[in-house]
């Protein structure tokens, strides 16, 4: 099964020092090091900031454009990274490992499985 792991965190990293931020990023390239040579990542990226979206709402078919993110939220989706599990406990497993996960209130990690889409002719 693939699932999306959907990695929210705060956007500004000025509470963190140049090592706690090199700590963070060498933890996300372990976890997608293992990832990678154990044959299950299937992408990985990080998003930029939320001053750089666009939000796109239709309502009765004209639509309305928006800058910045859908909601306003203490965290904010930072990226994702798609794995193939055999199953939820093992997607629960490696959301555990990746560094911005839940840690003292810095974000959290959504698992959602991702369906196929239907074949198209």
């Amino acid at each position: 099964m693939r699932y999306m792991f959907l990695i929210y965190s705060q956007e500004t990293t000025e509470s963190l020092t140049p090592e706690e931020m090199a700590n963070v990023y060498s933890g996300h390239a372990a976890v997608l090091d293992e990832a990678a040579a154990k044959r299950i990542l299937l992408g990985a990226e990080r998003l930029r900031p939320t001053a750089s979206a666009t939000t796109v709402r239709v309502d009765s078919g004209k639509a309305l454009v928006t800058d910045g993110p859908f909601a306003e939220t203490k965290e904010q989706l930072a990226g994702y990274y798609i794995l193939e599990c055999a199953h939820l406990d093992e997607a629960m497993e490696w959301a555990k490992r990746i560094p911005t996960a839940c840690r003292g209130g810095g974000g959290c990690i959504e698992i959602r499985p991702i369906d196929d889409l239907p074949k198209r002719a």
